[in-house]
């Protein structure tokens, strides 16, 4: 008998370019835009993409993922400088011992940081270090991913005080159109810890089964073989104690409070009031600890590397080539998040999310509200697919939804919430959110490893999501 053929699974680069020239066709099957002078009639239609548009939104990508590539560059550099050393290595297998079946609560750690500033795609960095870290333990590194994007990615979609979302959301609310913010960060609350259960219900179930079969029960074993090849030295074959040297503790010290450092510079203390670390850090990279971005994190990884070469001992070409080797290593990661970037770009050019947006909300005015709050999350849930921006989803949809709920006399604070769940949850899932590409091609998990195994977990959230929603929909 013939072997049956292996089925191959698509690529990142492949699922993107196909989702890209979807967008592409959708806006010549939809009706033409209508625009008085210069400005769009809201909801009239799209304008069709030109195959020139079409081809040029991957390239675009570049530009808008711009700040982000060189993010990651820089953190292959630390990266590599930091393996160099022998200290990450040593050091997870420490962890490992130290933990003993408590890595969950990285979990917890992580979701605080996603519902406080919404920190999803600042996760990129830990991918590896989780990967390794569940490797080491007899995991593997589908569980470490689990636990840094479903961490991070449940806090982000119950956002409590994050600006990026539920902040956006706020400030975007028309002039007329009210809602107390307290009871938004209560709704939050409940949609975050029930989201953050969840996820963490189905990661130690997963783990569990890993460990008992001695093996991944999900992975290929192409993925297998990558993740051995990449992670398999920090497996603690020998089952020895080990022990860091005083420069390697060092080391990792200095490894730990740049990441400290970079999530301090992220969080707006500003938007919360707090005026502590305006005077840091502004005579370093320009902007205060609070005001940082991609760029002011990229200096400081460069700084950081620099620094811990020295500690080390490296010599200037051994450093150069060091941290150019773990740039040059981060290149496939930059290209799909660049190329993911590109599906946006064609939705902004071609009024396509516009449309989709005004037109919705028009069928959503004409529902009772019980049937209005799930509705309103799977029409989020398809924009989200579409522009998986928090910040750029909400500044977008927020005045248009917003004042058909408060005109209906439906809750506006569940509406908001409504908004940012289902932009959490796609951003879970969806191959458009450069956080998930990016770090699965990091974790050296393919996309649809991830999409196959998340895909339950993703269904159990919406349902529980809708649920709570619904649930303060009666309350309120």
């Amino acid at each position: 008998m013939a072997k049956k053929k292996a089925k191959v699974m698509l690529s990142s680069f492949s699922i993107i370019l196909i989702l890209i020239f979807g967008l592409g066709i959708l806006s010549h099957v939809l009706p033409n835009a209508q625009f008085v002078g210069e400005e769009i009639v809201n909801g009239s239609g799209t304008v069709g993409a030109t195959l020139s548009q079409v081809l040029m939104a991957p390239i675009q990508g570049f530009e808008n993922a711009i700040d982000v590539g060189i993010f990651i560059m820089m953190l292959g550099g630390l990266l590599a400088v930091i393996n160099k050393t022998g200290a990450l290595e040593t050091g997870i297998k420490v962890l490992v011992h130290k933990l003993k079946g408590r890595e969950i609560l990285l979990m917890l750690i992580f979701s605080i940081c996603g519902t406080t500033y919404g920190m999803l795609e600042e996760t990129v960095g830990f991918y590896v270090l989780l990967a390794a870290t569940m490797m080491a333990a007899g995991m593997d590194p589908l569980v470490g991913s689990a636990v840094v994007l479903l961490g991070a990615g449940s806090g982000c979609l119950g956002s409590t005080i994050n600006p990026f979302a539920t902040g956006v959301a706020i400030s975007a609310l028309p002039e007329g159109v009210a809602c107390n913010q307290g009871l938004v960060i209560l709704i939050a609350v409940f949609i975050w810890l029930t989201t953050l259960i969840v996820s963490i219900l189905f990661v130690m179930s997963y783990a569990k089964k890993v460990q008992k079969d001695k093996g991944s029960t999900f992975l290929s074993l192409r993925e297998q073989k990558q993740a051995e090849k990449r992670f398999g030295q920090f497996e603690d074959k020998d089952k020895k104690d080990v022990k860091l040297s005083t420069k390697q503790k060092v080391t990792l010290i200095l490894f730990g409070l740049t990441f400290l450092v970079m999530i301090i510079g992220f969080v707006p203390w500003g938007e919360f009031g707090i005026t502590f670390f305006d005077s840091f850090t502004g005579w370093l990279t320009g902007s205060s600890l609070g005001n940082w971005w991609f760029y002011e994190a990229a200096l400081w990884f460069l700084i950081m590397s620099i620094i811990i070469a020295i500690i080390n001992r490296f010599g200037e070409k051994n450093f150069v080539d060091t941290f150019v080797d773990g740039a040059d290593d981060m290149i496939g990661v930059i290209l799909v998040i660049a190329i993911a970037r590109g599906a946006s770009v064609l939705m902004g050019e071609t009024y396509l999310d516009n449309y989709i947006i005004y037109n919705a909300a028009d069928m959503l005015a004409k529902l009772p509200e019980l049937a209005f709050v799930p509705l309103n999350y799977i029409l989020h849930i398809v924009l989200s697919i579409l522009v998986p921006s928090s910040s750029g989803l909400a500044t977008l949809s927020t005045p248009i939804i917003a004042p058909i709920a408060a005109q209906l006399g439906y809750s506006v604070e569940v509406t908001i919430m409504t908004l940012v769940a289902a932009n959490g949850l796609v951003n879970l899932i969806s191959p458009t959110c450069g956080a998930i590409m990016g770090g699965l091609a990091l974790a050296k998990v393919e996309y649809s490893t991830w999409f196959r195994w998340a895909f339950k977990v993703v269904l159990t959230i919406m349902l529980v999501n809708i649920f709570v929603l619904c649930l303060f929909t009666l309350i309120v």
